[in-house]
């Protein structure tokens, strides 16, 4: 089976083209791809289908087996594979997941895709709920962008305990399913820097989908405007919010291919 690795500001997902075929039983094949030290390592495993109206389908795996409805940083990268793979020649396409359909357009240079900003549709903000973790009080702001988010605003996102916070929030009673959990500090009126604890992953260098959660609730909470870059561990993602949605964009990279 050949798959290739690819990444977007280090969040890193195994890619399977199953234009024609379907490999059996994906869950556990993404458990057991995922594994940093028994397997090819990532933080899940995606799938490119056919469209179900849209272009492609993506169907998306957690490194534990758990299926993701939508993620930003995979679908940037989905967008580069069919491209660069020669797959379509189009540099506008849909996209269908779990979440619903999602726009793409594609930077091309030197004829490979560079960035690409997705149509993350609009983010639905609930009212702030006061959540008890790790022996204290946290607000936590719930958004969906296609996916749960806990969004905590704090005055640094690298001083408090995000590997002990993370999973106690994740399946904290009071958040709607299991939620991803940002820690965010607004950092001026067009910046936000963000770590991330996504649901079934862990701890990750980046998430689109948090990014523009982040982004979404700072927002809401008058903390920036229709525009911000997000500081991410592994980089920088541009998040604007438009009346149709917000429009994030980001780079997409290759980082190797095999056959397992």
């Amino acid at each position: 089976m050949r798959f290739t690795k690819m990444e977007g500001l280090g969040n890193d997902y195994i890619y399977l083209n199953c234009l024609e075929q379907v490999p059996e039983d994906l869950p556990e094949l993404a458990r057991k791809l995922s594994q940093r030290r028994f397997g090819v390592g990532a933080d899940g495993l995606i799938c490119i289908l056919p469209g179900r109206g849209g272009d492609f389908s993506m169907e998306m795996y957690n490194a534990d087996g758990s299926r993701g409805a939508m993620c930003g940083n995979g679908i940037r990268c989905l967008g580069k594979y069919v491209y660069d793979k020669g797959l379509t020649r189009k540099v506008c396409l849909t996209i269908d997941t779990d979440a619903g359909p999602r726009g793409l357009e594609l930077l091309v240079r030197g004829g490979a895709v560079d960035q690409v900003t997705v149509d993350m549709g609009q983010a639905k903000i609930g009212a702030e709920r006061e959540l008890e973790a790790a022996g204290r009080h946290w607000k936590a702001v719930p958004v969906s962008v296609g996916n749960p988010h806990a969004v905590i605003f704090c005055p640094e996102p690298d001083a408090e305990p995000l590997e002990v916070l993370g999973p106690l929030l994740e399946r904290h009673p009071d958040l709607p399913e299991r939620s991803n959990v940002e820690l965010v500090q607004a950092q001026g009126s067009e910046r936000l820097k963000v770590r991330v604890w996504e649901r079934g992953s862990g701890m990750t260098l980046a998430c689109g989908t948090g990014a523009c959660a982040a982004f979404a609730a700072a927002r809401r909470n008058g903390l920036c405007g229709n525009h911000a870059v997000v500081q991410l561990p592994g980089g920088e993602l541009d998040v604007l919010w438009t009346e149709r949605g917000l429009k994030m964009t980001g780079p997409a990279r290759t980082v190797f291919e095999g056959e397992v």
